[in-house]
This record gives structure tokens, sequence and C-alpha cells, in this order.
């Protein structure tokens, strides 16, 4: 499994960097015909990674989901705190639980977005380090203590899907379907980000494969990794605000 999460990694860095090089190759002087040009070309390859993302879910949950449950040792990380039967809820309950969830969670996103700017001048920090830095970890702090879980109890199958999975997720389903989004109603979004970004992006997922592909790990790649997190970290800290909006392919 960690061989493929990799491979799945490894596509999210090229339809990157794809576009940040395409960008920076094009006829400067024609500004309008390369925002075009980026933008059929996002457009098609956001299709494609949606794709091939549907893909993975028929994968990983129909046609190989043996592979995926082997970590796990044939059993849920849940059943081992006890032997008291699974309590399900019915579909109705959930949906309605999924829809008010998701409402008060868009309220919380609406007034955190509103006061990045008051706390990024009150702390001195840039709005890219909030952004990139504080607010992913912290969002995503009940998937790293699951991660931390699994770790602990030595199924680093589990435990590698859990820390990249939501990686995968943003790159390969939630970024081309806002792309697409985006054309249907009218508004040019497209997969060129900044070469800094692409580059940072791009070494993450390099070091990240390298590590954790043999599904294996040891303390010195946990160091390793937590080093290359706190390096980017303050490379976004040292970033004036608004200093990437005005970088470039």
């Amino acid at each position: 499994m960690a061989q493929t999460t990799c491979s799945l990694l490894a596509l999210s860095a090229a339809s990157m960097i794809i576009p940040a090089t395409l960008y920076s190759i094009l006829d400067s002087s024609d500004q309008h015909g390369k925002t075009e040009s980026i933008l059929w070309h996002s457009r098609g390859t956001a299709i494609m990674l949606l794709i091939l993302y549907a893909l993975y879910l028929c994968f990983q949950l129909r046609t190989h989901k043996n592979l995926f449950s082997e970590g796990s040792g044939g059993t849920s990380s849940l059943d081992e705190g006890g032997d008291d039967p699974e309590s399900v809820m019915n579909p109705w309950s959930a949906a309605a639980v999924l829809v008010a969830v998701t409402v008060v969670i868009s309220f919380c996103a609406v007034y955190l977005v509103g006061s990045i700017d008051s706390i990024a001048k009150d702390a001195h920090t840039s709005k890219s380090f909030i952004g990139l830095i504080l607010i992913p970890i912290i969002g995503n702090a009940a998937e790293h203590a699951t991660a931390c879980v699994m770790a602990i109890r030595n199924k680093m199958d589990l435990a590698t899907g859990v820390a990249i999975g939501s990686s995968i997720q943003i790159a390969l389903l939630v970024t081309p379907l806002l792309v697409v989004l985006g054309w249907a109603i009218n508004v040019p979004m497209g997969l060129n980000f900044n070469i800094f970004e692409t580059v940072i992006f791009a070494v993450s997922v390099l070091v990240v494969t390298a590590t954790v592909q043999d599904g294996k790990s040891n303390y010195l790649e946990g160091a390793m990794l937590v080093g290359l997190y706190i390096i980017i970290a303050l490379t976004f800290w040292a970033i004036p605000t608004g200093v990437l909006g005005k970088v470039t392919g």
C-alpha cells in the first residue's frame, strides 16, 4: 500500500510541476494567450486527476481491497478497545449530521479566514505561515493522532495511509474539483502555482516517497521528516506577507 500512495503523491507533484514549467516557457508578451493556455491545460489535467482518483477508490475499495486491509491485521483499529458491538447510524441520521456539521464548519471557515489578517498583524508573522503551516497542522490534528496510534501498534501501512491519504485527497480530488467548478461558473482557476510553492511541494514529496515507500520506518527517518517540516515552516515564517502572490512561474 505504501508504494501505491507514494506513486499517487508523485503524480500529484507532476500535476503541479508541469503547469509551472509550461507557464515559464510560454511567450510572456501575450499574457492573455498565456493565461488561456494554462487554463485549458489545467482543466484537462483536473479532469484526468479526478478520473485517476476515482480509479484509485475503485482499486482501494473493490478490486484490491485486500491490499489495504492487510496492514490492519484483518481487524478494525476501533475493535481492539473492547468487545462491545459497534454502533452504526442509519443513513438518514448520518446525512442529517453531515449537513449540520457542514453548515457549522462553513461558518467557522468564514470567520477563520476573516480573522487571518488581524492575527498575522498581531503576531508579526506572514499570512503564508498561518495558512500553509498553522491551519493545516491544527485542522488535521485528529489524523495526526490516529497515525501515531497506528504506528505505535505497529500497523505501518495503516499509519502511512492515514498520514498521506489526506494529501492525496487534496491533490487529486479537492484541487482539481475546484478547477472544474471554477470552469463551470466561469471563474478562472488553474493549477499554475508559483515556482516557490511548487518546489517546496516537489521536495516534500521526494523526501516522503524515499522514506516511506518500503512500508517501514525508524526514529531517524521520522526525525528527518520532522526536520524537513520545520525547515519548510521556518521558510514560510521568513516570507513577508504578499511576496508569494507576486512570484509567478
